[in-house]
């Protein structure tokens, strides 16, 4: 009588599962090892695989879609088992039906080389790790797979994705009119896809890690602190009640470093005060992770013209329209070069990044009270503190990330000599 074993002995966070066969013949027990190609999370093989009188109704449908999964394996694995002599199994017997079932499922259909297919299958490993935001932007670039697919005699597989798709689906995008750095951001969305299938078994072009995306250098814009001091002087007459709403949040959004997901959120049930210092907690949204952040001055006076409450939160894109209309009555007229979204043809409802020199309030948006922040106390404020309220994760992107030129980083330079 023969048993199968499932075990998770990987140190990483996913890995496929280990299996192990036992049976006993002559007296002896024998025990030989495996590898599946199913992956799952450590945290979930741990915590809730084997637990019992569930009522999460998530967990529930995990842990039957997993249950079914190895019932399957195990399934195929006895079955071979008890057509086989003893003598004749070992470690390659093992791996020669491992490879004989995931086989069967691809001529099943049950496992599908095509990437559409498997942007599915990596969105739907990955939605207990990333946020929902990550998976919609998984998302757009798998329809944006799809649209050019369209155009082909055939579905593109995991192993097409080489050199010859990268220059094709390049020019396809360009024809398109999607920016440089947005079909390189879906290069390498495709690549991390790819690379996901090969870590699960399955076969992927030799080429894969042969291509690189390359992102061209953009304009970062910012609000330095002469500019928002022009913002916070508008005369309240020049201002309806929405606009100075709008204001308030675009002044603590480049004073606090957070993104607009995060602090139109804020709430003063979320501030305390530790030494007589003003700090907000909260959960970042993109990232899960719990923040302390103190507050600056400036919007500790906001909060105070308030009565103690942060600004009446909107939505995204009155937010975006709106400090629009406050940065242009702060008369910030500048002509730089930045990108707008517009129509690629009229009344068609697609917009694309248009790049060209436009009047700095048309370029401003909800992302520039971060980069405000960690451009402006950029040099002044450690930059291991800066990256903390951040969130980059490593230093390298963070100077990617602020709006300071080469000489401005010079000159920075300069009060240390």
């Amino acid at each position: 009588m023969a048993t199968i074993n499932f075990l998770y002995r990987s140190q990483k966070e996913n890995a496929p599962l280990n299996i192990r066969l036992l049976y006993r013949a002559n007296d002896k027990d024998f025990v030989i090892g495996g590898k599946t190609r199913y992956i799952i999370s450590k945290s979930y093989w741990n915590n809730k695989h084997n637990l019992t009188r569930v009522r999460d109704a998530q967990t529930i449908q995990e842990q039957n879609k997993v249950r079914n999964e190895l019932y399957s394996i195990e399934k195929h694995i006895l079955t071979a088992f008890n057509k086989t002599h003893h003598e004749a199994v070992n470690k390659e017997w093992l791996s020669l039906q491992l490879n004989d079932y995931y086989k069967l499922d691809i001529e099943k259909g049950a496992i599908d080389n095509s990437l559409i297919s498997y942007f599915n299958t990596f969105t739907s490993q990955k939605k207990t790790e990333i946020t929902l935001s990550s998976i919609k932007k998984y998302n757009v670039v798998k329809n944006l797979v799809l649209r050019y697919q369209n155009g082909l005699t055939s579905n593109i597989q995991l192993e097409d994705v080489n050199l010859n798709f990268k220059r094709s689906f390049e020019a396809y995008c360009i024809e398109e009119c999607y920016a440089h750095n947005t079909v390189a951001k879906a290069l390498r969305t495709i690549k991390t896809v790819c690379n996901h299938a090969k870590l699960n078994g399955y076969e992927v072009s030799p080429q894969l890690e042969a291509i690189k995306p390359r992102f061209k250098k953009v304009s970062n814009i910012y609000l330095s602190f002469e500019e928002l001091n022009k913002i916070e002087n508008i005369e309240s007459a020049k201002l309806t009640e929405s606009l100075t709403n709008a204001k308030d949040w675009l002044i603590i959004s480049c004073y606090v470093g957070q993104r607009v997901s995060d602090f139109m959120n804020f709430d003063k049930k979320m501030i305390r005060i530790e030494k007589g210092k003003h700090l907000i907690e909260f959960t970042q949204k993109k990232t899960n992770k719990i923040m302390t952040v103190p507050l600056h001055q400036k919007i500790l006076e906001i909060l105070t013209l308030r009565d103690g409450n942060f600004p009446r939160p909107i939505s995204d894109q009155k937010y975006n329209k709106y400090i629009k209309d406050v940065c242009r009555i702060a008369g910030l007229n500048e002509e730089i070069y930045g990108s707008v979204k517009k129509e690629t043809k009229t009344g068609n409802k697609i917009y694309r990044k248009v790049f060209d020199n436009y009047k700095k309030h048309e370029l401003v948006s909800s992302h520039i009270g971060r980069r405000s922040f960690a451009t402006n106390f950029y040099g002044t404020i450690p930059t291991s503190y800066l990256i903390y309220v951040t969130g980059h994760s490593t230093e390298s992107m963070f100077l990617q990330y602020i709006g300071k030129s080469n000489k401005d980083l010079a000159m920075e330079l300069t009060k240390y000599f």
